[in-house]
């Protein structure tokens, strides 16, 4: 015969009888069934106030908790992650925390694990890091307007078929979001435009970071391109990261993966339309997504404009006397030793300078960028990389190029 199995509500009830029988006495029955004389005694009073459903076993959660998080409050977080589904908890609490800094806002933990609970939190896929050779560092950015970095986004296909090529243009040390212009093509005409309406509305930088893809670099001395060539004749110099190492622009391209999440999955019907995501997105990149490098503010509360305003017109450069200036053929050549010699075709139309520093060994310089050491016996150049590590390259002799704004006439 199989034992009967028995809740301990039935075996409580069964205790309850058992006494009522008057057969044995409280003393008996607690040591028959496990328990106290004050248990025991406690079960009778139940039983007797609530029948059977007395001698349940009760939860013991207190009915109130005073570390409890409102219900309103969890509503507000809850409302703030439908509206924003890649922010996590730490912006959703900065932004709330922003709009009511008196309420008592939860920790990060708490909210995470409501998300969770809703359905509202996708665990992220870590991706496999492949080992790289360490790259040169460039200099650390310190101040609003010291470095832009800038890139292009990646090409894709909007509704209609047509080619959407995103530039982005952004300040290193605030990520505030300068431009981001969906171009048809990655042409210098319309990369050249854009960079003017940027520096026409918000100043010039020291520095500009980029990769060495165009219309940014070409081959040719220096790297240079018609672009990089505009930019240095404007004050401005090029800082290129190393070729294969892309983290050295990394907060640009953790940029780039917010954006392309938030505006083109999927792309808009027309890049008229796509061009309107990338305004609404840039608008809430700035003035209210918090940034968990600029202690959870928005970049818009620590950029300002630059006080090198776009002159009027490019300013002329001006060499030292004793450096042997030369004229760039619109081919990219200048005469040397009776010889044709290629420097690089963007230079076209635009003078450079031979600085001697050894028997036989030259600097050749544009403008304040020194770009390679050119040695006349074996004519050859040895490149020098443009601010690789965010400095100038100074001459040998102290006395370095300068440029001077012309005056309108």
């Amino acid at each position: 015969m199989p034992w009967r199995e028995t809740s301990p509500m039935e075996q409580r009830v069964e205790f309850v009888r058992e006494y009522e029988s008057e057969l044995f006495t409280m003393t008996e029955l607690a040591a028959q069934y496990g328990i106290s004389r004050k248990t025991g005694y406690k079960w009778i009073a139940e039983y007797e106030a609530h029948g059977a459903i007395g001698l349940c076993d009760r939860s013991r959660r207190p009915h109130h908790s005073p570390q409890a998080t409102a219900t309103e409050l969890v509503e507000t977080l809850l409302a703030l992650r439908r509206r924003h589904p890649r922010w996590g908890a730490k912006k959703l609490l900065a932004i709330a925390a922003r709009r009511d800094p008196g309420a008592a806002w939860p920790s990060r933990s708490t909210v995470c694990t409501w998300l969770k609970e809703r359905g509202l939190m996708t665990p992220r896929r870590r991706r496999a890091r492949s080992p790289h050779a360490p790259a040169p560092t460039l200099a650390a950015i310190t101040a609003v307007n010291q470095v832009w970095t800038t890139d292009f986004k990646g090409e894709f296909r909007t509704g209609d078929g047509v080619y959407c090529y995103p530039l982005t243009l952004r300040d290193g040390f605030s990520r505030y979001v300068l431009r981001c212009d969906g171009l048809l093509a990655r042409s210098v005409e319309e990369t050249q435009r854009r960079f003017a309406r940027a520096f026409a509305e918000y100043g010039l930088p020291d520095r500009i970071r980029s990769d060495n893809g165009g219309p940014f670099a070409s081959p040719g001395l220096g790297g240079l391109s018609a672009l990089a060539v505009w930019w240095i004749r404007l004050g401005i110099r090029p800082e290129r990261i190393a070729p294969g190492h892309p983290e050295q622009n990394g907060s640009h391209e953790q940029f780039h993966r917010v954006l392309k999440a938030e505006t083109a999955r999927p792309p808009a019907p027309n890049c008229v339309a796509q061009q309107q995501r990338f305004r609404r997105f840039v608008r809430e990149y700035n003035e209210e997504r918090p940034h968990e490098a600029l202690a959870n503010q928005p970049p818009v509360s620590l950029y300002a404009r630059s006080p090198r305003a776009l002159p009027a017109r490019l300013p002329t450069i001006d060499y030292p006397g004793h450096m042997d200036v030369r004229l760039v053929s619109s081919n990219g050549c200048i005469s040397w030793k009776n010889a044709p010699l290629f420097i690089a075709t963007p230079l076209g139309g635009h003078h450079i300078a031979f600085e001697e520093i050894d028997d036989g060994l030259w600097t050749v310089h544009f403008a304040t960028v020194a770009l390679a050491r050119y040695d006349e016996r074996h004519r050859t150049f040895q490149p020098i990389p443009i601010a690789v590590n965010g400095g100038r390259s100074a001459s040998s002799a102290g006395s370095a190029p300068a440029l001077k704004n012309q005056k309108p006439r």
